[in-house]
């Protein structure tokens, strides 16, 4: 059975993953670069399932006309979901797939990159020697030897940041509502409370998915709890910070540094290249004004291992359309 994929905010190596796929012989696949709305679903006619990126729109209307379509599958090529309307799948009987997995390596690799950036300030080291100033002048960082490192979140990405920083030989903290006690005496890691975490950290790291409770995690008052100085590191979700107030911090000296591969209002900025033009979201523009704050722009998972695990599992999950009751309409599955 030949299977019909509309591909949506496709890049180029998101065509070059998926092609390669080693199963996805029976799929003919439709890439286009725009993302999906209840605008532009028009485009998914014909096609028996959609694959999905991060910032597009499967809102309730966008889905109630892919369902009149006949796709039967929203296959998102991530882990997060907070973008499609999962009560609109059910009642439309679409399937909903995600990747919940690819390379939690990737991610904690990055993290533990971002923040050796920050700390020795490389980012501006290079750009310095690039224009012949050689000056170390205002380039002093800190030993994460023997420093207090709190990770916020104990997932399979979160766990490996811990241990990473275990090899630096930091003290751990880490704050879930799941505590490993076996794994934490393994690596000799500590659980705790958010506010002792808060209040002893050196240096904080956000793992955390984005729901209703971690929405805004960092805020005025947790800011207020933490040390002078501490450094903060998000890997995760952008909303987990409340922005404005991370630039209140920022600006009253209380953080010492600032490095994020998630930004609150990323959607229609991250991923796309808009070097000539005016980058018109305020809040950024700011951020992107201190010099002891880092951004990437959500690459924390772009690994070649990464895009192979991502096309393997977004290429099986589609592939379990030909199978009969797979699926539980309007779940994540995968």
């Amino acid at each position: 059975m030949m299977i019909e994929v509309a591909v949506y905010d496709t890049k180029p190596y998101d065509r070059e993953y998926l092609e390669k796929a080693k199963n996805c012989k029976n799929i003919i696949w439709r890439f286009f670069d725009f993302h999906l709305t209840e605008a532009s679903a028009i485009s998914a006619k014909g096609a028996q399932a959609v694959c999905l990126f991060v910032n597009d729109h499967a809102d309730h209307a966008c889905l109630k006309k892919l369902a009149e379509m006949g796709v039967k599958l929203i296959a998102l090529r991530c882990a997060g979901y907070n973008n499609i309307d999962l009560a609109a799948a059910k009642e439309f009987h679409l399937n909903v797939t995600r990747v919940p997995a690819y390379s939690p390596h990737a991610v904690a690799e990055h993290t533990i990159g971002l923040l050796l950036a920050l700390d020795r300030k490389i980012y501006r080291a290079y750009d310095r020697v690039r224009e012949l100033n050689f000056s170390l002048k205002g380039l002093i960082g800190f030993d994460i030897y023997r420093k207090v490192a709190g990770i916020i979140g104990a997932g399979k990405i979160g766990r490996i940041v811990a241990q990473i920083l275990r090899g630096f030989e930091a003290e751990v903290l880490v704050c879930d509502p799941v505590q490993d006690l076996e794994w934490a005496d393994k690596f000799g890691i500590k659980f705790v409370d958010l506010p002792t975490l808060l209040t002893k950290s050196d240096i904080i790291s956000l793992h955390v998915p984005l729901i209703p409770e971690t929405f805004h995690l960092l805020n005025d008052q947790t800011f207020e709890k933490m040390k002078q100085k501490v450094f903060i590191i998000n890997t995760s979700r952008g909303k987990v910070i409340d922005t404005a107030a991370m630039i209140k911090a920022l600006k009253s000296g209380h953080l010492g540094g600032v490095a994020l591969d998630t930004y609150e209002e990323e959607e229609g900025i991250f991923f796309e290249d808009l070097s000539d033009r005016i980058l018109l979201d305020d809040d950024l523009s700011r951020l992107l004004t201190f010099p002891n704050v880092l951004i990437t722009a959500h690459q924390g998972f772009f690994t070649h291992e990464a895009l192979i695990e991502i096309a393997r599992i977004t290429t099986t999950n589609i592939q379990a359309l030909t199978k009969n009751n797979l699926f539980i309409p309007g779940t994540i599955l995968n």
